[in-house]
């Protein structure tokens, strides 16, 4: 079964939090937490996410666009390390 990441951010230590969930089931495993100046990119891109998500006309595919680069960017780190 594959799994789907998940990106939020915790404004009071600056990092991001990266969970998991298995598709089609409603639990999440945190995989872990990055630190801002571990990974500038990603931090900003998950703020961005954040962002488009308190949108008041919210628009799917520009979320759903950026959730791929947050996973692209969140792929690249855990292949450097």
């Amino acid at each position: 079964m594959s799994t789907n990441n998940l990106f939020a951010i915790d404004t009071k230590t600056e990092e991001v939090i990266v969970s998991e969930s298995p598709k089609g089931s409603n639990k999440i495993n945190l995989i872990e937490r990055i630190k801002r100046q571990e990974n500038e990119l990603l931090y900003n891109a998950v703020v961005t996410l954040t962002s488009i998500t308190n949108a008041p006309d919210l628009d799917m595919s520009i979320f759903k666009a950026m959730d791929k680069v947050c996973q692209l960017i969140y792929g690249k780190q855990k292949g450097n390390k």
